[in-house]
């Protein structure tokens, strides 16, 4: 089951964080508002000058496509498994989570 934030399918918003640059100028547009600025169909189609309906089928589509991306190039899920198994690590070895943050902060100031 997927969790739910203000109504809004909180895969959907990963993928869209992970994918929205591959969308069109119009799709990242209105799935921005939606998704990041939490505007209604109404308040989207009034700002755009589009009906609810057409919001509501590009916002079906950004979806479908959102999820093919992710068929396709797996990011999403990378990530989720890359983060269960840090976690599962710091629980298990504590002692690795002070070196890995020292790490962290060599190369931030490295690359900073």
């Amino acid at each position: 089951m997927s969790e739910e934030f203000g109504g809004k399918d909180m895969e959907t918003v990963r993928l869209f964080d992970a994918y929205g640059a591959l969308l069109t100028e119009r799709q990242r547009k209105i799935a921005e508002l939606y998704y990041n600025y939490d505007l209604s169909l109404g308040e989207i189609a009034e700002e755009n000058g589009v009906s609810r309906q057409s919001v509501s089928d590009c916002l079906g589509k950004v979806d479908r496509r959102l999820k093919e991306y992710e068929k396709k190039l797996g990011f999403v899920c990378t990530a989720k498994r890359v983060s269960a198994w840090a976690e599962r690590l710091k629980a298990e070895r504590p002692e690795l989570t002070d070196r890995a943050e020292e790490l962290a902060e060599i190369l931030e100031r490295r690359d900073g």
